[in-house]
Formats: C-alpha cells, structure tokens, sequence
C-alpha cells in the first residue's frame, strides 16, 4: 500500500500499485499540458481517501466525462477518474511518499487528439 497526500495534507489517500508503475505517462491535452503531472493508472477500488474527501473540489470540461480532483486548500491535484476508462483512477505520483517524479522517463499520451473524440 503506498501512500499519499496534497501539499497541505488535508487529503490523504493509499493507493495499491501491485505491479509497481508500469504504465507512467503524461497528457498533452489542454487540461494536463498545464499541470504537468506524471500519472499511473488505477483500477478505482485501488484507491482510496483516507482522510479530506470533503476537501476535494472537482473540475471537469470539454465533454465532462473525466473527473478532475483537486484539494480545494492547496489547490494540488491528486487524481482524477479518466475519460478513456471511467473504470480507472489516474493518480499524481508526485503525491506519492517517497516519489520524485523527475526520476522517472516518461512517455506522452496524445490527449489533444483522443480516442474518444473521433467519430
């Protein structure tokens, strides 16, 4: 079980990464570009809020499928529940403990072209 919080830990959460972080990626949609965050999906009974659930503020745009968190004190993102796979969390791994995100090489998903907008 790892753990992890926002910058002013009013949100806690654990998470289960059974294989580890095996598939890290970052977003160039117009969303992630701008938080720059590095992201490991989840199934969504991996993760759970232990402590501020109440403190988390939402944010959704463009089609309002993706679900966007957020500590409503700090302002950090901590995860967000993913448009592609409404099944799976994708969590912040800076939020992780112990976790430097900038040892990590990783890949770009193209989130300005989604799957999921093409008809």
């Amino acid at each position: 079980m790892n753990k992890g919080c926002c910058h002013c830990n009013t949100v806690q959460f654990e998470v289960m990464l059974p294989n580890g972080f095996n598939d890290l990626s970052r977003c160039n949609c117009s969303m992630c570009s701008k938080r720059g965050s590095i992201m490991q999906p989840v199934p969504l009974d991996a993760l759970t809020i232990t402590k501020g659930s109440e403190a988390l503020s939402l944010y959704q745009f463009n089609t309002k499928i993706a679900e966007h968190y957020f500590c409503s004190h700090c302002g950090i993102y901590t995860h967000h529940k993913m448009r592609s796979n409404p099944n799976m969390y994708s969590i912040n791994i800076a939020c992780l403990e112990g976790i430097i995100p900038s040892d990590f090489d990783v890949p770009t998903t193209d989130g300005m072209n989604h799957s999921c907008d093409r008809k």
